[in-house]
């Protein structure tokens, strides 16, 4: 029966149909790869959210707090990123303040090398000295080429080293479409990097909350007011809740944005790659992270330093120790779905004494829906010494008195 309702007489009528068929499939393959709306479940987003029109040859948004993307096109295309490669080599900088490594009031030395970069600079002179801070300001707000080296070398002693850890750091972070070639994003056929890797070096330098200071600049002055920076990313001024991240143009490259915004506790990552015009990138991005902002909710499940629960110590003077949320953690919603929303801690299944405060302990996990969308660490709030054997023996005849009259009652 099913053989004879699916039955065409017509040979002819039936390759037509095939091949009419096979035509659609592959027009619908091709539209829903060009650019794809992400549901916060890895879905397609709900009908009442409409579909996205993006021109940049790249672009994606990401939640910063989860790394979930939201829209992509063609994100892991690899491209020149022009100057939005200098978000690692601030992230380096970064991170190297916070070994200790390196200071803010670092007097840094300007290098031949480092004065040689051309492009936007500072006009550093061979031999000149500015503070760090100065330097990383200037990276910061007008993209310093000059700048960009000279940290670099006193970072790393020379430029070709920091490099290298700035690849290092890349395949750390999971950007597996890039490669750096120098710390400025000054053209080179090898040096590249993609819409999506970008989102992940910059959430995570994002974690460094004193940057905002520097990307969130308009106008400021080097050298006792002498040299006029101003800030090439005109979404700080122009767009609610926008602090970072970085421009980027060469001919090469064309006109680059990572950006960044947050509203109601919900941060969002932009980027778009490859845009001919400077307007058409700060309106696309915008233009992503007005979408993020409308059909997206973050909701505060625990702040920095939020003590979760108290987790059981074995072999300690303490029986229990504070687990504390390491950093904030906010899950993402679809709007109107924020009550969803539940949480889980997972401990880890044997904590001993000793304990050091901030050693890891477990995590408190976000779920939507039974899927995990945001974590966080839980770290010890103090210290937790061992016990010796006479608070052991008497912890364990304390807790059988106190099974022994349970049972009583």
């Amino acid at each position: 029966m099913f053989r004879r309702f699916f039955a065409i007489p017509c040979p002819g009528r039936n390759v037509a149909w095939i091949v009419y068929l096979l035509c659609v499939l592959t027009c619908a393959g091709i539209i829903s790869a060009t650019s794809t709306p992400v549901g916060c479940a890895g879905q397609q987003p709900a009908q009442s959210q409409p579909r996205l029109e993006i021109s940049a040859p790249s672009a994606i948004l990401m939640d910063s707090s989860s790394g979930r993307v939201l829209y992509e096109r063609d994100a892991h295309k690899r491209m020149p990123p022009a100057s939005i490669t200098k978000i690692m080599t601030m992230l380096l900088a970064m991170e190297a303040l916070e070994a200790g490594k390196i200071s803010l009031n670092d007097k840094v030395i300007a290098s031949e090398h480092a004065c040689s970069m051309g492009g936007s600079q500072v006009w550093l002179e061979p031999g000149e000295e500015m503070l760090m801070s100065d330097m990383l300001k200037a990276i910061a707000v007008v993209s310093a080429n000059d700048c960009s080296v000279a940290v670099a070398e006193h970072i790393a002693g020379a430029e070709e080293i920091f490099v290298d850890m700035m690849n290092a750091r890349a395949k750390e972070l999971g950007m597996n479409d890039t490669h750096f070639v120098n710390a400025t994003g000054l053209p080179h056929p090898d040096h590249y990097t993609s819409a999506y890797d970008i989102a992940l070096m910059s959430r995570e330098l994002l974690k460094h909350p004193k940057v905002h200071e520097w990307f969130t600049i308009w106008i400021d002055y080097l050298r006792d007011g002498k040299n006029i920076l101003v800030n090439t990313n005109r979404l700080i001024k122009d767009y609610k809740g926008a602090d970072g991240l970085k421009t980027g143009y060469t001919e090469e490259a064309k006109y680059c944005l990572a950006a960044t915004a947050k509203r109601d506790g919900l941060r969002l990552i932009s980027v778009v790659l490859g845009v001919p015009d400077s307007r058409t990138r700060f309106n696309e991005a915008a233009r992503l992270l007005d979408y993020g902002f409308r059909y997206y909710v973050g909701v505060e499940v625990a702040r920095a330093g939020d003590i979760v629960t108290q987790a059981p110590v074995q072999r300690g003077v303490a029986e229990t120790v504070s687990a504390v949320a390491k950093g904030p953690l906010t899950a993402l919603a679809p709007r109107g779905e924020e009550k969803k929303i539940k949480t889980e801690i997972r401990l880890d299944e044997r904590i001993t004494a000793p304990i050091t405060k901030g050693q890891k302990l477990g995590e408190l996990v976000a779920l939507l829906d039974g899927e995990e969308v945001a974590r966080v660490d839980l770290v010890a709030g103090e210290d937790v010494k061992k016990a010796n054997i006479f608070q052991m023996f008497f912890r364990i005849i304390r807790n059988l008195f106190r099974m022994f009259l349970g049972r009583g009652k």
